[in-house]
């Protein structure tokens, strides 16, 4: 396939309408439909884990003006610049502020295809250099942005390239969504045994509520397993604090160590994270299934999976001689509320924790027996989940490097690929 049959056309060409969203923000309720917000937006996926929802009343009023269906493209048009998604099937949602939507023509573009144009590096340099810098918070021009220039394949090659992209995304979600029930599951089966006590005992059934022997423990005022111990939870893991990796800069544009800073720990290593020194001491690498806590500022429990890099100071990697890796990563998330409580309550501009916090967060620790029945079952599930975020990581790594050549020109596909 030649090049010459790629056109540039305008957005607004493409579209049977560009609309904005409400101007004012309603009154959330419990459920109900969706309030979309910009938070929802990440990086081309639609985050549906933290929503907002509104009534029927009020989703009738704040739909006026358009209500999103399958298909059409939202995007944010103030702060996070550039960010769009694509509305799936049977999503009941209200746009939110600063937020527009693009109601593609199927005629002219591939809606799947059109949001790959739109999060390409072409085009979002277009968005770049239109956008208008206010004194408090930049925006893109809704009145100019139909003119916006974009360079597309005919139609039935953006159906192929949208096919081949969409592909990885579609497993990349189903892995998202795998990973979300393992999270959960894994869980569930921590409180079971470890909070409520709910282990099976000699006979397969739940200890506590089975009569099984329990003592009393003046420490946490309540009855515990007999047998079982309460640990400090730094007795139970080693946090070993990150460094001023600006003490330690690359020494090339090709040999250094992304930086890992709470940014990192919710986005994964992009372009803009900065580069360390190869050769920092072994204690301050990170590696893939590497526990972090980030103690200040966003407070933050992940498991680590996104390649080698530089721990920077605020973040703890959390390792364990005695005790396997699902022990102290649950029982961190199990503290993980209080420590964000007591951050938001310090009088400064960057909430943080203490090591006397740890100290003072305690831990079950249960015999032998159950703590090896535990780990035949938690142990596979942990590492499944580190497997299917780095297969996650490889597949974005993937669409990152296919989409700037398939969207450019660079790389043409032809239409009986699909």
């Amino acid at each position: 396939m030649g090049t010459d049959d790629r056109t540039t056309v305008s957005l607004g060409y493409l579209c049977e309408g560009i609309y904005d969203g409400p101007h004012a923000t309603p009154k959330k309720t419990s459920h109900g439909p969706i309030f979309l917000g910009i938070s929802n937006l990440s990086h081309g996926r639609l985050d549906l884990t933290e929503v907002e929802h509104l009534s029927e009343e009020d989703f009738i009023k704040w739909t006026h003006r358009v209500t999103p269906k399958a298909g059409d493209i939202v995007f944010s048009y103030e702060t996070r610049l550039g960010e769009a998604v694509l509305i799936p099937d049977r999503l009941r949602c209200c746009l939110g502020r600063r937020m527009g939507l693009l109601r593609v023509n199927h005629k002219k573009a591939d809606p799947r295809f059109l949001l790959y144009a739109y999060l390409a590096p072409e085009f979002q340099d277009i968005i770049r250099a239109r956008t208008i810098h206010g004194s408090t918070v930049d925006r893109i021009p809704l009145i100019d942005l139909p003119d916006f220039p974009i360079t597309i394949p005919p139609l039935p090659e953006q159906r192929v390239i949208a096919h081949i992209l969409g592909t990885l995304d579609d497993k990349i979600e189903l892995n998202h969504q795998m990973n979300k029930t393992l999270e959960e599951i894994g869980k569930t089966i921590f409180k079971h045994w470890l909070i409520d006590f709910e282990f099976p005992n000699e006979k397969g059934k739940p200890y506590k509520s089975s009569g099984g022997e329990m003592t009393y423990n003046e420490e946490l005022g309540k009855d515990m397993p007999k047998d079982w111990l309460v640990k400090p939870l730094d007795e139970v893991a080693d946090f070993s604090n990150g460094l001023a990796m600006q003490k330690y800069p690359a020494e090339s544009e090709n040999e250094f160590l992304p930086v890992i800073k709470i940014k990192e720990l919710r986005e994964g290593v992009t372009d803009s994270s900065d580069k360390a020194s190869p050769n920092i001491p072994e204690a301050y690498v990170v590696v893939n299934g590497d526990v972090l806590f980030s103690w200040s500022g966003s407070l933050e429990v992940v498991i680590w999976t996104s390649g080698r890099g530089a721990l920077n100071q605020h973040l703890f990697k959390v390792t364990s001689k005695d005790y396997p890796k699902w022990f102290y990563y649950y029982w961190l998330l199990q503290h993980l509320p209080e420590y964000r409580r007591i951050a938001e309550g310090k009088a400064t501009t960057m909430g943080h924790i203490q090591r006397h916090h740890l100290k003072s967060s305690l831990v079950f620790v249960p015999d032998r027996t159950v703590l090896q029945t535990m780990d035949k079952i938690l142990s596979p599930v942990v590492e499944k989940i580190i497997g299917v975020n780095i297969q996650s990581r490889n597949l974005s790594q993937m669409r990152d490097l296919l989409l700037p050549r398939l969207m450019s020109g660079k790389m043409r596909v032809p239409v009986e690929a699909r």
